[in-house]
């Protein structure tokens, strides 16, 4: 047996090697999962770039030479938690979630 032990296992190391080549995470029978996977990340990017043009206008704003007073106010009210008198506050609660009834034995 020992003439023919390393033939089995270099064939073996190849079937292994083979079989990962196919059904592996970057194997060739794996391309649909990356599609999907890509597919899901751009989207992501797509969010990310939209966030952060409104970051950048958000910015633009609030820098020294274009100060919006409007936008340093609403930030400073959503920041502080304070509400200017003159606002109209309607507090909203959430509805109560109405507890379990245990089944009542006979």
């Amino acid at each position: 047996m020992k003439p023919y032990a390393l033939c089995v296992f270099l064939f073996l190391l190849v079937g292994h090697f083979g079989i990962q080549a196919l059904t592996g995470p970057r194997g060739l029978l794996s391309g649909g999962d990356r599609a999907a996977l890509l597919a899901q990340r751009e989207r992501d990017l797509e969010a990310l770039v939209a966030e952060r043009a409104d970051l950048e206008v958000r910015i633009r704003y609030l820098r020294n030479d274009s100060l919006s007073r409007d936008l340093l106010e609403e930030r400073a009210r959503a920041v502080l938690g304070f509400a200017d008198p003159r606002d109209y506050v309607i507090p909203v609660s959430r509805p109560a979630t109405p507890e379990p009834v245990a089944p009542q034995a006979s």
